[in-house]
């Protein structure tokens, strides 16, 4: 995706409207359903969309008073942060969440309507380390797409998984496969690595190692690697939710495909 403000900023309004419209169907019983992320319900995935977008608008995080690094899910202070507002908004009923959802993203869409071309190009802290203010905002959609399919593998309602939210997060997620590839799974020099995806987006990714691992637009060679899965699949391991790993298949060096497959997570 184009790091434009007119590309990334419907993308994310938009995102956040699937959201909405997923989560006004669930049921209140549904709210409380427990998802793949250790620790969170879906009512405490929506509470950490909730304040990182209410911190982005400048809210202050909520103090509860409890430790949270002493929590057995909480890894960093990024992970004690985001539990700030889980904990603060845990007991608060679905209607409350999704009100405070719609506040937060419509107040969120507001401010970056309002930004200029050169405010998204200025430098800014990212999840991934400096970067610009679009690298975070794609960052931004990556997180909301990951976490609505989160919601939907526990509700089992499937769908959102190609347009343009899913473009961006696949964007971002191939970004990190020279790293992934590289210094993750130590491929050697001279080796290949093809990741074939083949939908609902389908793409060939691959990666050449030569003194430094690289994304390549393709290469006439066969790769000495191939690993292939959906576009979903691929974003579901990049974001760390391991789940699934029986439905990729390997091709080529097994023990490098296999590598690679365990070292697929690049989030935080």
């Amino acid at each position: 995706m184009s790091d434009t403000k007119e590309r990334v900023v419907p993308t994310l309004i938009g995102e956040w409207a699937a959201i909405d419209g997923l989560l006004s169907r669930l049921s209140p019983e549904q709210w409380t359903l427990p998802t793949c992320l250790p620790g969170w319900r879906i009512t405490d995935v929506v509470a950490h969309l909730i304040g990182t977008e209410a911190m982005l608008a400048g809210d202050a995080t909520p103090d509860t008073g409890v430790d949270m690094k002493a929590l057995p899910h909480v890894h960093n202070d990024i992970a004690a942060i985001n539990e700030q507002w889980v904990q603060a908004l845990r007991d608060e009923p679905p209607v409350a969440m999704l009100a405070r959802f719609r506040e937060v993203a419509a107040r969120r869409g507001a401010q970056l309507e309002q930004m200029s071309q050169s405010d998204f190009d200025a430098p800014s802290w990212t999840p991934a380390g400096q970067a610009t203010y679009a690298r975070f905002m794609q960052i931004r959609i990556f997180d909301c797409w990951m976490h609505e399919q989160d919601i939907r593998a526990v509700v089992g309602t499937p769908g959102n998984e190609d347009g343009h939210a899913a473009e961006a997060s696949l964007e971002v997620a191939a970004g990190a496969l020279g790293y992934l590839v590289g210094k993750r799974a130590a491929a050697p020099d001279g080796v290949t690595v093809g990741i074939e995806l083949t939908g609902p987006l389908h793409r060939r990714l691959t990666v050449v190692v030569d003194g430094r691992a690289r994304l390549v637009d393709d290469t006439p060679e066969p790769p000495t690697a191939v690993l292939r899965m959906s576009s979903s699949r691929y974003l579901r391991l990049g974001g760390g939710r391991a789940d699934g790993r029986e439905n990729v298949e390997l091709g080529g060096d097994q023990v490098l495909a296999r590598r690679i497959l365990d070292n697929l997570d690049f989030t935080l």
